[in-house]
């Protein structure tokens, strides 16, 4: 997609077009795809220099800036299902993956390039749109609500089932990123949103697959099927340059939060009831699908929300571009022969919390 790069030689796909008719050959297949950009793509960033068209992109940063740069797959049976999920779904998790990567480091969004195997007959038109079209309807809409430009990529047939590789690119003052690493022993942790909101739907959706197959428009209240990067907040919290260290739920909070932890050379004490629960979470308690909505919240992983750090004296608002802001525990020194992660629960006894979130080897760009 980022130019000739897409449909090379041996590795050609059909039916991207907007009319949905099959399309051969890469000038074809590239000219329809810039068609569908045109049309539901955002507006290119000032640092997009070059974008689909060419044998490469050319980003060039603005003065003071430096590029941050993350990678995510998503796996046909692993990260989606065509039974479960409709391909404008698939696209917008695709995407959302990437973005809130970037809000995890304090960045703008820049660009991004996606690189694709899907099986033939998601390239064939039915009721005058292929599978590949609606995917990409999801995945532009997203990227135009936050002026992230898709500026290249690469495309090949796949054999078996579909997959997807998402590298998004923003852009943050020079020095400015939050890393993992700098959580100090005395900070309050933050968390965005609810929790356990996305592992609550994925139960519904495993049992009424049908219902949900059909949602092929992003809404909120569908933390699972169409996740809220939160872009915007990471950007006003980075305007207000206190946050210490910052990562995004994608894991689940436990794992998410022990890798602060580890990295920052910190522990964690939680506070049950301060943690936000998703009503989501707790209506599969309330069936019995899960054990307790707080443990959808501690390992359930993909909310997307931003777990982070600040000092004690920091005043962070209680909401962010219309997000709530909770705060749920602290950093505290690590002591040998403790837990890394404590939780005070509502019986005011201190239970150590193990990492039960989702764990990928090889993954980068958590």
């Amino acid at each position: 997609m980022g130019g000739r790069s897409l449909g090379r030689r041996g590795s050609e796909l059909a039916g991207m077009a907007a009319t949905g008719r099959r399309v051969t050959g890469e000038k074809a297949l590239i000219a329809a795809l810039r068609r569908q950009v045109s049309v539901r793509g955002a507006r290119s960033a000032s640092e997009l220099r070059l974008g689909m068209g060419d044998d490469c992109a050319i980003v060039r940063p603005r003065v003071g800036e430096e590029i941050v740069v993350t990678t995510d797959f998503s796996l046909e049976g692993v990260h989606f299902r065509r039974d479960w999920h409709a391909p404008e779904a698939v696209g917008h998790r695709c995407l959302a993956r990437g973005l809130s990567d970037l809000a995890a480091m304090g960045a703008r969004p820049v660009a991004a390039f996606l690189s694709l195997a899907v099986p033939e007959e998601f390239t064939v038109a039915r009721g005058g749109t292929s599978w590949v079209q609606r995917f990409f309807d999801g995945l532009l809409s997203l990227a135009a609500e936050h002026g992230c430009a898709l500026a290249g990529g690469d495309t090949a047939q796949a054999r078996g089932g579909a997959c997807f590789d998402i590298v998004a690119l923003g852009a943050v003052k020079r020095g400015k990123a939050w890393l993992r690493s700098g959580a100090r022993a005395g900070d309050y942790i933050y968390v965005t949103g609810a929790l356990g909101g996305a592992a609550g739907e994925l139960l519904a959706v495993e049992r009424h697959s049908r219902k949900f197959v059909r949602l092929a428009q992003a809404e909120r209240g569908h933390p699972h099927v169409f996740p809220e990067p939160r872009v915007k907040v990471g950007q006003r919290l980075a305007a207000m340059r206190e946050v210490h260290a910052a990562i995004d739920v994608s894991d689940g909070l436990s794992t998410d939060l022990m890798h602060l932890c580890e990295e920052s050379g910190v522990a964690a004490e939680l506070d049950a009831e301060a943690i936000p629960v998703h009503a989501l979470a707790m209506e599969a308690d309330r069936r019995g699908w899960a054990s307790s909505g707080l443990e959808l919240a501690l390992h359930g992983g993909e909310d997307y929300e931003l777990l982070f750090t600040a000092g004690p004296e920091v005043r962070v608002p209680r909401k962010i571009a219309g997000v709530e802001v909770h705060r749920i525990g602290r950093m505290v020194r690590r002591a040998p022969g403790k837990p890394r992660i404590s939780l005070r629960t509502s019986a005011k006894r201190i239970v150590a919390v193990e990492a039960g979130g989702c764990e990928h080897f090889g993954k980068s760009g958590d």
